[in-house]
């Protein structure tokens, strides 16, 4: 009788639980971490995130008979996955000694895959599946067949996802995968907020971001990005150091730097002058979606200034290199300055007033003198015909559109280009 109840609780649990699986979230995610990862450490962590889950299930269903708090818990998973984001977008190497630590990195993969796995299936239909299952079935065969109902769904996901990592280049796997942690992380925060609050995730954004709250994040965000430029390009010029890269003098050099004093100034004093109701926004562009729309390209530029200022630091620590030639640099020649364009445009869209749109006027100036004036006659002069190769085949701002005329040696008067 008892093995009858058990071998009933199992293949209804494990049935139940591996069509819940189907086309679910976790199954993507285990073929996120499969592109990244060796499988049997993803699979090893699937398998101790599941049976952790699916234990405290089953214990809800049996003996508690009360609700995790699924809204905090589906926070913390989102705050776990943008990070996770973040991690995959940075990318990894490995030198010839880390080579012969595999199976440390296994273990880091096994690590990666339980927390996020946990922190996923923590409140998600499966496990609410789980309890259900256990009120009415034996406990211990529900938790052996939810947990490998799980494991064998995603166990498919894996296979596609070997499949894909043989077939598709690293940085393409690498993107994308960072991608798809980043829109779990947005979903799993969407999820969250509607938990928590017992209504639609854009209403309470709605709600909460009136021109005062939008006016403050704005300048902690500019603050914030002026702190870690400051920082970044610190470091980068470290690296410049090492090279013959020397384009600092001049009067073009001088009016470039105070015109991106004046531009940081005027993009920070903005949304301060917002936030204590000295002026006004301008209403057009002051609803919750745009202020929304302003904070992500506020990050997106940042997020493109750090990894140019990074790219640059990082190669010049290498060797004697006056021209950065790899990762965004490989199509576009000034993406740090790009990425700066871009954060006071988001500044502008969060607190919209005519000083920000000064400052953005001002720092599309002092790019273009920057580029102009200072490095690209510098470089020019310095590098020559080496000079000129890269140019004929980057953009000065965005991916160059190309054209049909020869380039000429030296600066690009008549590049067709998007920018510049």
């Amino acid at each position: 009788m008892y093995v009858q109840g058990f071998l009933s609780a199992f293949l209804i649990s494990f049935g139940v639980i591996f069509v819940a699986e189907l086309g679910d979230k976790s199954q993507l995610m285990a073929l996120t971490f499969a592109t990244r990862y060796k499988t049997w450490p993803v699979l090893v962590g699937i398998t101790i995130a599941t049976s952790v889950v699916h234990l405290v299930s089953v214990a809800v269903g049996v003996g508690l008979g009360a609700a995790l708090p699924t809204g905090w818990i589906a926070l913390a998973a989102a705050v776990a996955f943008v990070g996770f984001g973040a991690w995959t977008l940075r990318g990894d190497s490995l030198s010839d000694e880390e080579q012969n630590k595999v199976n440390k990195k296994a273990r880091s993969a096994v690590v990666a895959a339980s927390v996020a796995f946990f922190l996923a299936e923590l409140g998600d239909k499966t496990m609410l599946a789980t309890i259900t299952l256990a009120t009415q079935h034996g406990w211990f065969g529900v938790w052996l067949g939810s947990t490998l109902g799980m494991v064998a769904a995603d166990a498919l996901a894996i296979v596609v996802g070997r499949q894909l990592g043989k077939r598709l280049p690293e940085k393409a796997i690498r993107y994308g995968a960072a991608v798809l942690f980043l829109v779990f992380g947005v979903a799993l925060l969407v999820d969250a907020i509607q938990q928590l609050s017992g209504r639609g995730a854009w209403e309470v954004v709605a709600e909460s971001l009136d021109h005062h709250t939008a006016a403050w994040i704005s300048a902690g965000l500019g603050v914030v990005a002026i702190a870690l430029f400051a920082v970044a390009r610190r470091w980068a010029r470290a690296g410049a150091a090492r090279t013959s890269y020397r384009p600092e003098i001049g009067p073009a050099a001088w009016l470039s730097r105070s015109l991106f004093g004046l531009a940081a100034t005027a993009a920070i004093t903005a949304p301060v002058l917002v936030a204590f109701d000295v002026v006004q926004p301008i209403s057009m562009f002051s609803s919750p979606g745009w202020v929304v729309t302003g904070a992500g390209l506020l990050l997106l530029g940042l997020a493109v200034m750090l990894a140019a200022l990074g790219q640059a630091g990082t190669v010049r620590r290498r060797g004697n290199v006056d021209i950065v030639r790899s990762g965004l640099y490989t199509k576009v020649r000034n993406p740090g300055l790009t990425g700066m364009v871009v954060v006071t445009a988001g500044c502008l869209i969060m607190a919209p007033t005519v000083l920000g749109v000064l400052a953005t006027v001002l720092v599309v100036v002092a790019v273009q003198v920057r580029t102009r004036g200072v490095r690209e006659p510098y470089l020019t002069a310095a590098l020559g015909e080496e000079y000129a190769e890269y140019l004929a085949r980057t953009g000065r701002f965005l991916p160059r559109v190309r054209s049909s005329h020869p380039t000429r040696p030296g600066l690009p008067e008549n590049d067709r280009e998007r920018i510049g």
